[in-house]
């Protein structure tokens, strides 16, 4: 099964207190299928891991072992999504009232015609307005 996957479950990977039962069975379908991202995706997970290592949640080798984790898995990175950013992702981002961050995942997914996989509520609201499918 391929489905969109957004840094709340990936950063969830990371960090133990943010785990949950949802977080690790998406790992788990990472073993069945593969796992789209917008472009902006590894920025995020770079930006996301700096922070953890400022804030001493992270050291340097905990963020290289995680960083190589996360090139292993089936996670496919969109191209050209630049072109879509000032465009299709600025709908969906007004439409639902969403991070331009946010909206590239909805679309993404939307575009796909494929599901969503995400931790965070209101991305998970908009997806259901948006009529697209949430991975469970």
């Amino acid at each position: 099964m391929t489905f969109v996957i957004d840094n709340s479950i990936v950063m969830a990977w990371c960090f133990e207190d943010e785990t949950s039962a949802y977080s690790d069975s998406i790992l788990d379908r990472l073993h069945e299928g593969d796992a789209r991202v917008p472009a902006i995706w590894p920025l995020e997970v770079a930006n996301a891991l700096l922070v953890a290592e400022r804030r001493h949640r992270l050291t340097e080798a905990r963020t290289a072992h995680f960083a190589e984790l996360l090139l292993s898995l089936p996670i496919v990175v969109e191209e050209g999504a630049a072109n879509r950013a000032l465009g299709p992702v600025l709908l969906v981002g007004r439409a639902h009232r969403l991070s331009a961050y946010d909206a590239a995942y909805l679309e993404l997914a939307s575009r796909e015609g494929i599901p969503l996989a995400t931790q965070d509520a209101r991305l998970r609201t908009a997806a259901e307005s948006a009529g697209v499918a949430l991975v469970r």
